[in-house]
């Protein structure tokens, strides 16, 4: 597989990467869990379904291997410490969220109901769901839970917002990808990538 990096594409990828960071300070802890309302999800959507597989997958795993190495860019922190607490399940699954969910927007054309309903479940799939599978047992370990205390504290609070992110998602993307389309943001190899 022959990857070309264009240096549109790894500035907008730098600009999600700032995106998510910034979203990181957005959060309502609810008190009864150690994982709180956030955009992050929202934000690996939107870097998914608009920048592709490839530079969905490069924007959110910078932020990620920058925040392991030490800079404080998730909620003002960083170290190996924050990626291995109780919500790291969910940040080791931002890059391959944003990856599937790139994979899946590229083959969604048009933006009619059917476009919607596809980036709609592209998002919640990917973006939302994908997320508990490593988030979950991750926090049931870290914290000592069981998995159902684990599936209260970390998944079932929290999916009726991620459905609404990702709504939202599907709205803001499809007018944007007629607009510009992935191609035309990322660089004219965003069509052979990936």
């Amino acid at each position: 597989m022959k990857i070309d990096l264009h240096l549109r594409g790894v500035v907008f990828s730098a600009l999600f990467a700032a995106l998510l960071a910034a979203s990181s300070y957005f959060n309502i802890n609810l008190g009864i869990s150690p994982v709180p309302i956030s955009m992050q999800n929202f934000v690996v959507m939107l870097a998914g379904a608009i920048l592709g597989p490839l530079y969905g997958f490069f924007s959110m795993a910078l932020v990620i291997v920058l925040t392991a190495l030490g800079i404080p860019l998730i909620h003002g922190s960083g170290g190996i410490d924050l990626i291995l607490g109780p919500t790291g399940g969910f940040l080791w699954a931002y890059p391959f969220a944003a990856l599937l969910i790139g994979l899946a927007a590229k083959r969604i054309k048009g933006r009619g109901t059917a476009a919607f309903v596809a980036m709609f479940v592209a998002m919640e799939l990917f973006g939302s769901l994908l997320l508990y599978i490593t988030a979950v047992p991750w926090l049931a370990h870290v914290a000592g839970y069981s998995m159902q205390k684990a599936m209260v504290q970390g998944c079932y609070p929290f999916l009726p917002g991620d459905a609404a992110k990702a709504v939202l998602g599907a709205l803001i993307v499809l007018p944007i990808r007629q607009v510009f389309p992935m191609a035309r943001i990322v660089g004219a190899g965003a069509t052979r990538s990936a």
